[in-house]
């Protein structure tokens, strides 16, 4: 008869490991949404960085180069002139 009134640390008795195993699968399945968040976010992020980077003209994105240093003066008026040809 005693058993009925204990509550030990069994699974089956509504136990303190009972409530560890629910806590770590609410865990797991906290980070399995959370990754699956963030590679939906990364894809989205890049895929608006991809259109953006098309709606730049060419001239933007010399001047953009130009002025970041990655090219020189002379090159950027090669450049520069070749595109105003066209």
């Amino acid at each position: 008869m005693m058993h009925w009134f204990y509550r030990g640390w069994g699974y089956y008795n509504g136990g303190i490991i009972m409530y560890f195993m629910m806590f770590l699968w609410v865990l797991f399945w906290a980070a399995v949404i959370y990754v699956i968040y963030k590679f939906i976010k990364s894809i989205s992020i890049n895929g608006a960085n991809k259109r953006i980077n098309l709606t730049e003209t060419p001239m933007e994105i010399l001047k953009k180069r130009y002025a970041a240093g990655e090219i020189t003066k002379e090159e950027y008026e090669k450049i520069k002139e070749e595109l105003d040809k066209t």
